[in-house]
């Protein structure tokens, strides 16, 4: 039996706060786009630039208000590789996205996207030596 994973599903309240923060700030691209007007969704997959299947996540917006996600706390988390884990914190802290877990080391971070999904930013390669203000900024919420 052969088998290939393909991809991580996550259901989104706000599509276009969801891409903002996914391709915008986290900078994914959108990879591909199912509309289904008579199923009420819309999928939308995004990877790394160059990435493909077993990269992508898909966002799942459905029209219907779903009410609160929640957190879905066993779910874990996203974990992306970034060049420069203090460019990447600083420019989402500058869109207004709460660093939850800083960079104090200089190679892990975690995020939250809007819809309350934890992401983890890796620093690639070795660790960055420690900088403020990273290096004494506290934990804030949950990550």
């Amino acid at each position: 039996m052969t088998m290939k994973y393909l991809h991580t599903m996550v259901r989104v309240r706000d599509l276009d706060a969801s891409l903002k923060f996914y391709c915008d700030l986290l900078g994914l691209v959108e990879t591909r786009r199912i509309d289904r007007p008579e199923g009420k969704y819309t999928l939308v997959f995004v990877a790394p630039p160059g990435g493909g299947a077993g990269e992508e996540v898909e966002l799942t917006f459905n029209y219907e208000d779903e009410g609160d996600l929640g957190e879905a706390r066993n779910f874990g988390h996203l974990a992306y590789a970034v060049d420069n884990i203090y460019d990447t914190c600083q420019r989402m802290m500058d869109a207004g996205v709460t660093i939850n877990r800083p960079p104090r080391d200089g190679y892990m971070a975690f995020v939250r996207s809007p819809d309350n999904i934890s992401v983890e930013l890796l620093q690639a390669g070795e660790a960055l030596p420690p900088q403020e203000p990273w290096a004494s900024m506290p934990n804030t919420g949950k990550w």
